[in-house]
């Protein structure tokens, strides 16, 4: 088993590798990284961890960024000093969320889990990305969004898309209201069932029972009118999704 420590603390790197040589004697160490740029580089490199023993924050940022610049399906188990991102890592490729200091019976039992998903003699084995979302009691139902001082749960269901606006990622309501979320696209898109949620371009994700109206639009594509939407003249699905997007409507 393969694995890549990311941690910016050297001492709290060496304790991993010194217990993941009593506890697992399968382990090979790839390496251990200190920032986010270098674990993104590294995991564009071969040979590619099994599996990835994470910090949250880096010295240049934290670990999330990652996951939001490149696609990444390897599992993860966080290692960390702080308990208030518990959350956020379970919306990625998290096996489990260890508080440090580390012991050796958590990060074994942690071990436990990643074998399980990856139990090679298993007949009926699928891929991790398909186990994950079980895991994760499958697709994301509601959203926790901020108004105000106040906190809202909005439904998936009465989501009509989500769209990027000056960098940052909002979702749109029913009422055409935009709130603030913590996620990429491209996290959004493994975290939606892809039944009714479909990336019409780089900015833009819709609900298929929020779709008013289609139009034909200029150079083969397709503009779309959302219920109460907001951006109504923005949604436009670009040319080389306009197949993709035709099949995904019509099934």
């Amino acid at each position: 088993m393969n694995i890549l420590i990311v941690e910016n603390e050297i001492p709290a790197a060496d304790k991993l590798i010194g217990i993941l040589g009593k506890i697992d004697r399968s382990a090979n160490i790839l390496g251990v990284c200190e920032t986010v740029v270098d674990t993104i580089n590294r995991l564009q490199e071969a040979p590619l961890p099994d599996l990835l023993l994470m910090d949250i924050q880096l010295d240049d940022g934290l670990c999330f960024e990652v996951f939001e610049n490149i696609n990444l399906d390897i599992p993860v188990i966080f290692t960390t000093a702080y308990d208030e991102y518990t959350l956020r890592a379970f919306k990625v490729n998290s096996i489990d969320y260890l508080l440090k200091p580390i012991d050796e019976a958590s990060l074994n039992s942690a071990l436990d889990k990643y074998r399980k998903l990856h139990a090679d003699n298993d007949p009926f084995r699928r891929d991790f990305k398909q186990l994950l979302n079980e895991f994760r009691n499958q697709y994301k139902s509601r959203f926790l969004v901020k108004a105000g001082e106040r906190f809202r749960s909005v439904q998936v269901s009465e989501i009509t898309h989500f769209h990027i606006m000056e960098r940052n990622v909002f979702l749109n309501d029913l009422q055409g209201k935009d709130y603030g979320i913590d996620y990429s696209l491209e996290q959004l898109q493994n975290m939606l069932d892809p039944r009714k949620f479909f990336r019409i371009n780089r900015e833009c994700i819709v609900n298929i029972n929020a779709i008013e109206s289609m139009y034909s639009y200029s150079s083969s594509r397709l503009q779309l009118t959302l219920k109460n939407s907001s951006k109504k003249d923005e949604l436009v699905v670009s040319r080389e999704k306009v197949s993709e997007f035709k099949k995904w409507i019509d099934r």
